[in-house]
């Protein structure tokens, strides 16, 4: 199965996103990079139906993340620079594009999203939740059975993170406000 061409753009744009992330020299622009990047992966979690793993992207990634990065830049000095990215050796470059291209190979091998024949569709493990679910947590919803029940620590456990990101967000920012 070929990827969409909607994927296609949103991979491009995480790509140069990142690339951006790394190749700018001014900061600031690197962590306004980094923030559509960190949103960019967001949207391809929910792209591949895993929208509580986007939803904490975007809040973590590019919202908390950005947040305290754009303080940390706004309590130093910018310097005054004629160049605009990085310098980049050849080696780096190399590595990083054999890495990639590793990488991108594997994505052919990967099972279609839904596929029924897919290792993980037809493993015991899911057939368990499949056949149980609404017998032993009372929950219509699959998903929601395992998020909720089965799961139920994990999914506890990022909630913790995301709430507790944004407690030292907005302490950090009433200690700025006040200082």
């Amino acid at each position: 199965m070929s990827p969409e061409p909607i994927e296609l753009v949103l991979l491009s744009f995480i790509l140069a996103s990142a690339l951006g992330t790394a190749l700018l020299k001014d900061v600031l622009a690197s962590v306004v990079t980094f923030a559509t990047y960190s949103l960019g992966v967001s949207i391809l979690w929910v792209f591949l139906q895993a929208p509580d793993v986007g939803l904490t992207e975007a809040a973590v990634g590019a919202g908390v993340m950005t947040i305290l990065l754009l303080l940390a830049l706004a309590s130093t000095v910018r310097p005054n620079e004629d160049e605009r990215f990085e310098g980049i050796s050849v080696r780096t470059a190399l590595v990083v594009g054999l890495f990639v291209l590793v990488m991108g190979a594997t994505v052919p091998a990967l099972p279609a999203i839904g596929d029924p024949s897919a290792p993980v569709a037809s493993g015991e493990v899911t057939q368990y939740y499949l056949e149980n679910a609404y017998e032993e947590t009372e929950v219509r919803n699959a998903v929601t059975a395992v998020l909720a029940a089965y799961r139920g620590l994990d999914t506890l456990g990022e909630a913790t993170v995301v709430f507790t990101a944004g407690v030292a967000t907005l302490a950090v920012l009433g200690r700025e406000t006040f200082a």
